[in-house]
Protein backbone atom coordinates (compact mmCIF):
# COMPACT_ATOMS: atom_id res chain seq x y z
CA UNK A 1 0.00 0.00 0.00
CA UNK A 2 1.24 3.44 -0.90
CA UNK A 3 2.02 5.88 2.10
CA UNK A 4 -0.71 8.06 0.25
CA UNK A 5 -3.42 5.59 0.23
CA UNK A 6 -2.53 4.87 3.64
CA UNK A 7 -2.62 8.08 4.87
CA UNK A 8 -6.03 9.18 3.01
CA UNK A 9 -7.80 5.42 4.73
CA UNK A 10 -5.99 6.35 8.44
CA UNK A 11 -7.68 10.16 8.23
CA UNK A 12 -10.88 7.93 7.32
CA UNK A 13 -10.85 5.57 10.29
CA UNK A 14 -10.07 8.64 12.76
CA UNK A 15 -12.27 10.73 10.99
CA UNK A 16 -15.10 7.87 11.83
CA UNK A 17 -13.93 8.20 15.39
CA UNK A 18 -15.02 11.63 15.50
CA UNK A 19 -18.06 11.38 14.18
CA UNK A 20 -18.67 9.12 16.75
CA UNK A 21 -18.05 11.44 19.59
CA UNK A 22 -20.17 14.15 17.46
CA UNK A 23 -17.00 16.30 17.44
CA UNK A 24 -14.24 17.93 15.36
CA UNK A 25 -11.13 15.61 14.67
CA UNK A 26 -8.63 15.44 18.24
CA UNK A 27 -6.03 13.51 19.23
CA UNK A 28 -8.07 11.41 21.19
CA UNK A 29 -9.46 10.06 18.09
CA UNK A 30 -6.20 8.87 16.85
CA UNK A 31 -5.95 6.95 19.91
CA UNK A 32 -9.07 5.36 19.67
CA UNK A 33 -8.83 4.47 15.93
CA UNK A 34 -5.91 3.02 16.22
CA UNK A 35 -6.59 0.94 19.24
CA UNK A 36 -9.07 -0.49 17.01
CA UNK A 37 -7.14 -0.94 13.95
CA UNK A 38 -4.16 -2.20 15.59
CA UNK A 39 -3.84 -5.54 17.56
CA UNK A 40 -3.07 -3.18 20.60
CA UNK A 41 -4.95 -3.24 24.17
CA UNK A 42 -4.74 0.85 24.59
CA UNK A 43 -3.24 4.08 23.44
CA UNK A 44 -2.26 7.53 24.95
CA UNK A 45 -0.25 10.62 23.55
CA UNK A 46 1.34 12.98 25.37
CA UNK A 47 3.17 16.63 24.45
CA UNK A 48 6.66 16.31 25.05
CA UNK A 49 9.10 19.65 24.84
CA UNK A 50 13.05 19.31 25.71
CA UNK A 51 12.47 22.94 27.22
CA UNK A 52 8.96 22.38 29.29
CA UNK A 53 7.55 20.26 31.19
CA UNK A 54 5.83 17.11 29.64
CA UNK A 55 1.83 16.46 29.57
CA UNK A 56 -0.35 14.02 28.71
CA UNK A 57 -2.91 14.58 26.52
CA UNK A 58 -5.39 11.93 26.19
CA UNK A 59 -5.55 8.09 27.06
CA UNK A 60 -8.04 5.48 25.91
CA UNK A 61 -8.17 3.60 29.38
CA UNK A 62 -6.76 2.99 32.74
CA UNK A 63 -3.67 1.45 31.85
CA UNK A 64 -2.57 3.78 29.10
CA UNK A 65 -3.35 6.63 31.48
CA UNK A 66 -0.64 5.03 33.86
CA UNK A 67 1.54 4.38 31.26
CA UNK A 68 1.77 8.08 30.71
CA UNK A 69 1.63 9.43 34.01
CA UNK A 70 4.71 6.80 34.88
CA UNK A 71 6.86 8.22 32.18
CA UNK A 72 6.34 11.51 32.61
CA UNK A 73 6.67 11.04 36.55
CA UNK A 74 9.79 8.88 36.48
CA UNK A 75 11.77 10.83 33.24
CA UNK A 76 12.38 6.80 31.83
CA UNK A 77 10.35 4.89 29.27
CA UNK A 78 10.03 4.37 25.52
CA UNK A 79 7.83 7.21 25.42
CA UNK A 80 10.95 9.47 26.43
CA UNK A 81 13.39 7.34 24.57
CA UNK A 82 11.58 7.94 21.48
CA UNK A 83 11.27 11.62 21.42
CA UNK A 84 14.76 12.07 22.92
CA UNK A 85 16.30 9.84 20.04
CA UNK A 86 13.27 11.41 17.28
CA UNK A 87 12.86 7.25 16.40
CA UNK A 88 9.95 4.54 17.27
CA UNK A 89 11.19 2.65 20.63
CA UNK A 90 9.00 -1.05 19.80
CA UNK A 91 9.13 -3.16 23.07
CA UNK A 92 7.45 -6.05 22.08
CA UNK A 93 8.62 -7.95 25.44
CA UNK A 94 9.07 -5.62 28.85
CA UNK A 95 10.26 -8.80 30.52
CA UNK A 96 13.30 -9.00 28.11
CA UNK A 97 16.61 -8.99 30.55
CA UNK A 98 18.09 -5.95 28.60
CA UNK A 99 15.32 -3.82 28.92
CA UNK A 100 14.68 -4.69 32.74
CA UNK A 101 18.40 -2.90 32.68
CA UNK A 102 17.52 -0.07 30.24
CA UNK A 103 14.34 1.13 32.67
CA UNK A 104 14.57 -0.27 35.58
CA UNK A 105 11.93 1.35 37.45
CA UNK A 106 9.43 1.92 34.73
CA UNK A 107 9.51 -1.83 33.18
CA UNK A 108 8.54 -2.98 36.62
CA UNK A 109 5.84 -0.64 36.85
CA UNK A 110 4.36 -0.94 33.57
CA UNK A 111 4.18 -4.85 34.14
CA UNK A 112 2.10 -3.96 37.38
CA UNK A 113 -0.05 -1.40 35.54
CA UNK A 114 -0.73 -4.22 33.29
CA UNK A 115 1.45 -3.42 29.78
CA UNK A 116 3.61 -6.64 28.69
CA UNK A 117 4.47 -4.98 25.14
CA UNK A 118 4.60 -1.18 24.68
CA UNK A 119 5.33 0.73 21.07
CA UNK A 120 6.50 4.53 21.33
CA UNK A 121 6.19 6.58 18.34
CA UNK A 122 7.50 10.05 18.34
CA UNK A 123 5.30 12.65 16.52
CA UNK A 124 7.64 15.07 14.08
CA UNK A 125 7.39 17.54 11.42
CA UNK A 126 10.37 18.70 10.48
CA UNK A 127 12.59 19.70 12.84
CA UNK A 128 9.64 20.12 15.29
CA UNK A 129 8.45 17.10 17.78
CA UNK A 130 5.52 17.57 20.06
CA UNK A 131 5.34 14.78 21.52
CA UNK A 132 4.76 10.84 21.15
CA UNK A 133 2.42 8.54 20.89
CA UNK A 134 2.05 4.88 23.06
CA UNK A 135 0.52 1.62 22.30
CA UNK A 136 0.82 -1.02 24.37
CA UNK A 137 -0.60 -4.82 24.79
CA UNK A 138 -1.49 -6.88 27.47
CA UNK A 139 0.36 -9.35 26.36
CA UNK A 140 4.04 -9.60 24.54
CA UNK A 141 3.30 -8.92 20.66
CA UNK A 142 5.34 -8.13 17.26
CA UNK A 143 3.60 -5.56 15.18
CA UNK A 144 4.47 -6.89 11.17
CA UNK A 145 5.60 -4.50 8.45
CA UNK A 146 1.78 -3.34 7.56
CA UNK A 147 0.91 -2.66 11.10
CA UNK A 148 4.21 -0.73 12.30
CA UNK A 149 3.39 1.32 9.04
CA UNK A 150 -0.35 2.28 10.06
CA UNK A 151 1.09 3.17 13.61
CA UNK A 152 3.26 5.55 12.13
CA UNK A 153 0.63 7.08 9.70
CA UNK A 154 -1.34 7.28 12.98
CA UNK A 155 1.39 9.41 14.46
CA UNK A 156 1.88 11.47 11.16
CA UNK A 157 -1.52 12.68 11.46
CA UNK A 158 -1.43 13.05 15.46
CA UNK A 159 1.43 15.45 14.59
CA UNK A 160 -0.36 17.75 12.31
CA UNK A 161 -3.37 17.44 14.62
CA UNK A 162 -1.08 18.66 17.74
CA UNK A 163 0.70 21.23 15.67
CA UNK A 164 -2.79 23.11 14.82
CA UNK A 165 -4.03 21.68 11.56
CA UNK A 166 -7.63 20.49 10.98
CA UNK A 167 -9.14 17.26 10.13
CA UNK A 168 -12.77 17.96 8.57
CA UNK A 169 -14.78 14.62 9.16
CA UNK A 170 -14.30 13.71 5.41
CA UNK A 171 -10.88 12.89 5.95
CA UNK A 172 -9.55 16.18 4.32
CA UNK A 173 -7.48 18.46 5.82
CA UNK A 174 -8.52 21.37 6.40
CA UNK A 175 -6.73 25.15 7.88
CA UNK A 176 -7.79 26.56 11.29
CA UNK A 177 -7.18 25.80 15.30
CA UNK A 178 -7.81 22.45 16.78
CA UNK A 179 -10.39 22.94 19.73
CA UNK A 180 -8.97 19.78 21.12
CA UNK A 181 -10.14 19.63 25.08
CA UNK A 182 -6.75 19.42 27.03
CA UNK A 183 -5.26 21.50 24.95
CA UNK A 184 -6.92 24.75 27.10
CA UNK A 185 -5.41 23.59 30.29
CA UNK A 186 -1.62 22.53 28.64
CA UNK A 187 -0.22 26.11 29.80
CA UNK A 188 -1.71 26.46 32.75
CA UNK A 189 -0.56 22.87 33.72
CA UNK A 190 3.16 23.78 32.52
CA UNK A 191 3.10 26.86 34.17
CA UNK A 192 2.08 25.46 37.88
CA UNK A 193 5.08 22.79 36.79
CA UNK A 194 7.38 25.20 36.42
CA UNK A 195 6.35 27.71 39.32
CA UNK A 196 6.34 24.86 41.71
CA UNK A 197 9.80 24.05 40.91
CA UNK A 198 10.67 27.46 41.14
CA UNK A 199 9.35 27.48 44.73
CA UNK A 200 11.57 24.55 45.04
CA UNK A 201 14.41 26.04 44.18
CA UNK A 202 14.13 28.34 46.65
CA UNK A 203 12.80 25.69 49.49
CA UNK A 204 15.42 23.26 48.55
CA UNK A 205 18.88 25.78 47.51
CA UNK A 206 19.23 24.02 44.68
CA UNK A 207 19.13 24.29 40.39
CA UNK A 208 15.61 24.16 38.77
CA UNK A 209 16.41 20.64 37.23
CA UNK A 210 17.24 19.72 40.49
CA UNK A 211 14.26 20.74 41.98
CA UNK A 212 11.67 19.32 39.01
CA UNK A 213 13.76 16.53 39.77
CA UNK A 214 12.87 16.08 43.40
CA UNK A 215 9.28 17.16 42.81
CA UNK A 216 8.92 14.46 40.06
CA UNK A 217 10.40 11.70 42.94
CA UNK A 218 7.79 12.71 45.40
CA UNK A 219 5.03 12.37 43.28
CA UNK A 220 6.16 8.55 42.01
CA UNK A 221 7.05 8.15 45.75
CA UNK A 222 3.49 8.82 47.44
CA UNK A 223 1.58 7.71 44.00
CA UNK A 224 0.32 10.48 43.01
CA UNK A 225 0.21 13.07 39.86
CA UNK A 226 2.81 15.42 39.01
CA UNK A 227 0.04 17.76 38.51
CA UNK A 228 -1.41 17.46 42.24
CA UNK A 229 1.92 17.53 43.67
CA UNK A 230 2.70 20.78 42.28
CA UNK A 231 -0.53 22.42 43.20
CA UNK A 232 -0.49 21.49 46.69
CA UNK A 233 3.53 23.03 46.62
CA UNK A 234 2.16 26.31 44.82
CA UNK A 235 -0.73 26.45 47.16
CA UNK A 236 1.92 26.18 49.83
CA UNK A 237 0.00 23.37 50.95
CA UNK A 238 3.49 20.96 50.55
CA UNK A 239 6.76 22.22 51.85
CA UNK A 240 9.94 20.75 51.17
CA UNK A 241 12.27 21.63 54.12
CA UNK A 242 15.84 22.18 52.70
CA UNK A 243 17.72 19.90 54.75
CA UNK A 244 15.20 16.93 53.51
CA UNK A 245 17.17 13.86 51.98
CA UNK A 246 15.37 13.48 48.17
CA UNK A 247 13.39 10.86 49.25
CA UNK A 248 12.43 11.87 52.70
CA UNK A 249 8.96 13.07 53.13
CA UNK A 250 7.97 16.67 52.76
CA UNK A 251 5.84 18.96 55.76
CA UNK A 252 2.41 19.05 54.56
CA UNK A 253 1.14 22.16 56.03
CA UNK A 254 -2.20 23.94 56.04
CA UNK A 255 -2.91 26.48 52.87
CA UNK A 256 -1.29 30.13 53.69
CA UNK A 257 -3.72 32.84 52.87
Amino acid sequence: MGPDSRSARIRVLVAEQAAQRGARVGVVDVCTAAVAALPVGGAGLSAMSRTAASHPLCSTDGISERLEELQLTLGEGPCVDAHLRGSAVLTPDLLAVELQDHWAVFADAALEAGARAVFSLPLQMGAISPGVLDLYAGIPTVLDTEELADALAFADLATVLLLGARIGETGAPADGPVPERGFEDLGAYRAEIDQASGMLTVQLGVGIEEAFVRLRAHAYAQGRRLADVAADVVARRLRFPPDAEPDAEPDRAEEET
